[in-house]
């Protein structure tokens, strides 16, 4: 089954066509990041326009490279959230026409479990073989719009044990870097900056939830995360030194920075890993390209004797191959209505009832 994929939830325009849910045909993405780099971020008004004009050329370019013509096309699939509305709307209404011009089911996708399917994803192009990962797995899922640790059973089957209280990881890394004067976007920035850095120059404060605090969700605080106080005091320590922007200085407030991030997220995996048994670990999201959170990763799994799966490089960032993977998948969405489907920009991820 060929399925073509639509990706605009932020600033990526994409498209891809998946068969069978794992074997990726072509995947064709559009960066934005040029276009938001003077504003220190993503402009949502500026980046829904830039997805009207770019969207019909990435789907052409997505189904010429898989060598289809456009009735060769079992399915379509598409972000329906969460994300940002005005960008969501460009991809859902490009869907909706094409599934009902070439008469074929529409599905709808969540785009944080289409980032969990990312590890399901073959490491290149020319291979079909699937990754192999054994249940149930703990995942790390780390970007720019979400921060969380996911129970994954199997594709369709999850339980969300904690998430970020306030900034994402990613937002965490941009906001940093924008203190730094590092430039956007913020993450490979201070990446860069830090290969040469002293992560142990600078302390800065790690994770602090109250035990006695609980979310709205009933989530338990110690698989949560929490990054607003680290940014507070990046900003303060830069106010009250100066010096430290200058470049022979600014390498090692990267690293430690930098090194702050991750102890806190793997703070939270390690207790994860100690609460409930696990047979193997993964991590997806823009910020596991990440080399240095990659490498801590794998000494994590291997301290727990524990199969580590990243998802590949290729599918970290906002990409519609794992749009359309997700949807050819055993367990994977439905088929919807077109005309009944709209947006959902604070869509939540959801275990599907086992059919």
């Amino acid at each position: 089954m060929n399925i073509l994929g639509i990706e605009t939830s932020c600033d990526e325009t994409a498209a891809a066509v998946v068969a069978d849910g794992s074997r990726v045909l072509s995947n064709c993405v559009y960066s934005q990041i040029q276009s938001h780099q003077p504003y220190g971020g993503v402009v949502p008004e500026l980046a829904s326009r830039q997805h009207v004009e770019v969207l019909p050329r990435i789907l052409d370019q997505a189904v010429t490279q898989a060598g289809l013509d456009w009735t060769a096309l079992d399915a379509i699939a598409v972000t329906q959230g969460p994300g940002l509305a005005s960008s969501l709307l460009v991809g859902l209404s490009a869907a909706q026409s094409l599934a009902l011009r070439l008469r074929r089911p529409l599905h709808a996708v969540n785009h944080v479990e289409a980032h969990l399917y990312s590890l399901f994803l073959p490491d290149s192009p020319t291979s079909t073989r699937v990754p192999a990962l054994e249940a149930p797995r703990l995942v790390l899922m780390v970007s720019g719009g979400h921060t969380a640790l996911v129970r994954l059973e199997h594709v369709g089957r999850y339980q969300w044990l904690g998430q970020s209280l306030d900034d994402a990881a990613g937002e965490a890394l941009d906001k940093g870097a924008n203190l730094m004067h590092l430039g956007y976007p913020g993450g490979p920035a201070i990446e860069q900056a830090a290969e040469s850095g002293d992560p142990e120059i600078l302390s800065f404060p790690r994770i602090s939830i109250r035990a006695s605090y609980r979310t709205a969700g009933g989530l338990d605080p110690d698989l949560c995360f929490s990054f607003s106080g680290l940014k507070t005091s990046l900003l303060y320590t830069l106010r009250r030194r100066p010096e430290l922007l200058e470049n022979g200085n600014l390498k090692d407030v990267a690293a430690s920075y930098q090194e702050a991030v991750f102890d806190a997220l793997l703070d939270r995996v390690e207790r994860a890993l100690d609460k409930a048994p696990y047979r193997s670990f993964g991590c997806v999201g823009g910020v596991a390209r990440n080399q240095r959170l990659r490498a801590r990763l794998e000494e994590t799994a291997r301290r727990h004797g524990l199969a580590l799966h990243l998802a590949p490089m290729a599918y970290c960032t906002d990409n519609a191959a794992m749009v359309a993977g997700l949807a050819g998948a055993a367990g994977g969405p439905p088929p919807a209505d077109p005309a009944a489907l709209d947006v959902e920009p604070a869509l939540r991820l959801a275990s599907r009832p086992i059919s």
